[in-house]
């Protein structure tokens, strides 16, 4: 959804063009985007004068177009949609969004991402809806208190400045202009910094950052001598800043505490200016040691105005949160299963909700459920022929937790043919699902006495952290052979 091109022109029957480019804009990046995706249908935008032309020609709004065109004045070519195709250069340009209000015409070219011949359904082109959202934006800003040709003129000269913002590289923000006008600055013009391309305006407001870690933990448990357990920690830092200026400077630091796990393997986002050596060298393929990086992560950065991932981080901690064991035996129509969990003492005990799924596909739906449970309590998905095993906010003080049971299942119905074995025998399994709110495996934090901010006020600065669990599996121990974690489609 973008637009390769936007106009303003002023009707003004009786002189010789009978009407004024009062504003445009064009955006090359998208332009390039539609000669890929247009190919050999795709027509250039045109300079103004051919445009305005074109555009009066098809609207009938020249003072000498009164004869007969049968292109354009037939039945068959009845124009209800205010969407147009206008021929320039020995092509057609299309589709050109137009319509007239208060002799003002307001005109838009969305960007097609296809071939546009022959020409695709309106209700098929997303940029057709955002370009009357920005025409109708603009025509909003300009009627607004708008009492004489001066007011306008101010206007039409905040344009290139509020499209900065509203409407950055063609792709429409915000079509309240009114909005983006009360949060540019316009002083910072004539400020002795230059504001980079790639920041669309600044903000204006209280100054404030947040920062957020979140840690997904991933396991493979199969409880087998031959196969040994898998586990990693992926980690995302998503911060905010919305800080008056410019180019605001910003440093944050990540810590661990003194047994944390080392952060490896960091993106970090373009904002960022500089990093240590360090930093980036720290790799999951090198062998841990005692020498390896343990921080404190420092991050200097110029902030965008949108929320951003300042990194991305993996980590090799030294076990996984919770340990499993799960044994399924089948005997005919009847499963027996054997489930035990234990939360590691390192971890902290108190989840937002934590649950064990226990699925059984490829088979009858469950009639029947005896089961014993140490801890929590067992839901029953007959339709979905699942277990859910509701542990809840936190393990008992000794940590562990099992569960023991029979299940029953019916006739298989043929509708529910799977294509796939699984959950029979080696691909059985139970997943979790938990999360840890102000919790993070490898320890990491963000203090907030560390965050250095330097611009104008000082900001309220927030931090918070979460684990969350991602592909965290336990495998039937019974069988002979599970299958690889890459062979998974869950």
């Amino acid at each position: 959804m973008a637009q390769r091109a936007v106009w303003l022109i002023s009707r003004e029957p009786g002189t010789p063009f009978c009407g004024t480019v009062r504003f445009s804009r064009r955006y090359p990046t998208v332009e390039k985007r539609a000669k890929v995706f247009n190919g050999a249908s795709y027509v250039p935008i045109p300079e103004d004068g051919p445009f305005l032309k074109a555009l009066l020609f098809e609207l009938r709004l020249l003072d000498d177009d009164e004869d007969f065109i049968e292109s354009r004045d037939s039945c068959s070519h009845i124009n209800k949609t205010s969407v147009y195709g206008l021929l320039i250069g020995g092509g057609e340009l299309w589709p050109v969004v137009a319509f007239l209000k208060n002799n003002m015409i307001y005109a838009c070219v969305p960007l097609v991402e296809q071939t546009l011949s022959p020409h695709p359904p309106l209700i098929s082109i997303s940029g057709i809806s955002q370009g009357f959202e920005l025409l109708f934006g603009v025509q909003d800003f300009l009627s607004l208190s708008q009492k004489n040709d001066t007011e306008l003129n101010t206007k039409l000269n905040q344009l290139p400045d509020l499209l900065l913002q509203a409407c950055p590289f063609g792709t429409l923000l915000d079509a309240n202009l009114q909005n983006s006008l009360d949060s540019i600055n316009f002083a910072s013009v004539t400020h002795s910094q230059k504001q980079p391309a790639w920041k669309v305006g600044t903000y204006k407001g209280k100054p404030q950052v947040s920062i957020s870690i979140t840690e997904k933990v991933k396991s493979m448990q199969y409880d087998k001598q031959d196969i040994a357990d898998t586990w990693q920690v992926v980690g995302t830092v998503t911060c905010k800043c919305d800080l008056e200026g410019i180019m605001p400077n910003v440093t944050i630091s990540l810590s661990l505490p003194t047994n944390g796990s080392p952060l490896q393997d960091i993106l970090v986002h373009p904002c960022v200016t500089s990093l240590d050596s360090a930093i980036l060298t720290s790799s999951s393929i090198d062998a841990m040691d005692d020498s390896a990086f343990s921080g404190p992560y420092k991050f200097p950065l110029t902030p965008p105005l949108e929320s951003f991932n300042l990194c991305y981080y993996t980590s090799q901690v030294p076990v996984p949160p919770i340990l499993g064991f799960y044994q399924m035996k089948e005997e005919e129509i009847q499963v027996k299963i054997t489930v035990n969990l234990k939360l590691h003492e390192s971890v902290k005990n108190n989840f937002e909700f934590c649950e064990a799924h226990i699925p059984f596909y490829n088979r009858g739906p469950i009639t029947h459920v005896e089961y014993k449970v140490s801890f929590g309590q067992l839901e029953v998905f007959r339709e979905k022929s699942s277990l859910v095993w509701i542990i809840g906010q936190k393990f008992p003080k000794s940590m562990e937790i099992n569960l023991s049971g029979t299940v029953t299942f019916g006739a298989k119905s043929h509708e529910k043919q799977s294509f796939d074995e699984i959950c029979i025998g080696g691909t059985a399994y139970l997943k979790l699902h938990f999360r840890i709110l102000d919790y993070t495996l490898t320890g990491c934090y963000a203090d907030q006495h560390s965050v250095q901010v330097f611009a104008s006020g000082k900001p309220k600065i927030s931090t918070h952290r979460k684990l969350i669990s991602s592909d965290y599996y336990i495998w039937n121990s019974k069988a002979p052979a599970p299958v690889t974690y890459g062979s998974l489609l869950l």
